[in-house]
């Protein structure tokens, strides 16, 4: 099998017209991070929820580890860890208790159990709250227990869901390293998916950015951000200017390409940005939509979901939490 994760096509409605997934595609390499970044209601989250067995596609194929997710579910169960968003561990039980509960759920014997259960609480700096509950661990624990517990039965694919949404920067960076090893040394397939553009970024050796349930652009970080040449260059505005107005005061400026209007916000690329902000400055003056405030940075994550998104990551995300809401959570 040339990857551990091979998903093609995969279309999921829900009830109310909700198109979760639109004929997504990715596939995952051995000992490789697959970042799949999207704003919150893009799919990411039912892409996961397909590829461990949890929901039927509508259409589509995938198969994880070479098992058929339709045909031989039980057998992807038994390879796979998930850390799903919210936390797999029983609140009332140890931190010890819990992953040995986990290893004798996937047949370990209860010496096995302890022995793995001991390696992985050192493993993730849990041994002196080993014998504590659960719901008195911090979030940044409780989050290195569900990945432990996702790491029982050693598999060898693993998904992590939104693995660090809540955590406060120590424990995410604490996270992002662990992670990080996982792929390395453990050479697991790990399908990640985040709507933290600096956590893509970090940990991702490839990305597949996705947007109203389809892959819109896949690639490496860096390579992704190399396609856009020269610096970004950003304007706001108090109030939405007329867009018509706008485009046609900068169609005339040379160097200045890919103008998108987002409300009060403007993005557009500029081979030299510094050189170009007083140009589009004043083109904007004498149109009558004098702008507020003008920054230059070189290309982004945000600018590259833009570029194939047509809107801001941002925007995107505020608007996919709305529409996930409205649809009863699907995603």
């Amino acid at each position: 099998m040339a990857h551990a994760i091979e998903a093609e096509g995969l279309v999921k409605n829900y009830p109310g017209d909700v198109r979760a997934l639109d004929g997504l595609s990715v596939t995952v390499g051995r000992g490789e991070i697959l970042g799949l970044l999207g704003p919150n209601g893009a799919g990411k989250s039912t892409t996961v929820k397909i590829l461990t067995t949890l929901v039927r596609p509508d259409a589509g194929a995938a198969a994880v580890a070479g098992h058929d997710v339709l045909r031989r579910p039980d057998r992807v169960r038994r390879v796979i860890g998930v850390v799903s968003q919210r936390s797999g561990a029983d609140p009332e039980a140890s931190g010890r208790d819990n992953l040995v509960l986990q290893g004798r759920l996937y047949g370990m014997g209860g010496a096995q159990a302890r022995r793995r259960a001991a390696e992985l609480l050192a493993r993730f700096g849990l041994e002196d709250a080993a014998g504590r509950p659960a719901k008195t661990y911090s979030g940044g624990m409780r989050r290195r227990l569900d990945v432990a517990l996702g790491l029982v039965h050693r598999p060898q694919v693993l998904f992590l869901d939104e693995p660090t949404t809540g955590l406060d920067p120590e424990a995410r960076a604490s996270m992002w390293a662990e992670i990080a090893r996982l792929a390395g040394d453990d050479a697991l397939a790990i399908l990640l998916t985040t709507h933290y553009l600096e956590e893509a970024d970090r940990l991702a050796r490839r990305l597949a950015i996705v947007d109203r349930g389809r892959v819109v652009v896949e690639g490496t970080p860096d390579a992704l951000k190399g396609e856009l040449r020269g610096d970004a260059v950003h304007v706001e505005w108090r109030e939405a200017p007329p867009e018509p107005r706008v485009r046609e005061a900068l169609d005339r400026l040379p160097g200045v390409r890919e103008v998108v209007v987002d409300g009060p916000r403007l993005s557009a690329r500029a081979d030299d940005g510094a050189a170009a902000v007083p140009a589009v400055l004043a083109a904007l003056d004498q149109a009558g939509v004098p702008a507020a405030a003008a920054t230059v940075a070189r290309p982004s994550l945000d600018d590259v979901y833009l570029r194939y998104a047509g809107r801001r990551f941002a925007h995107a995300d505020g608007a996919g939490q709305a529409e996930t809401a409205a649809a009863g959570g699907a995603r």
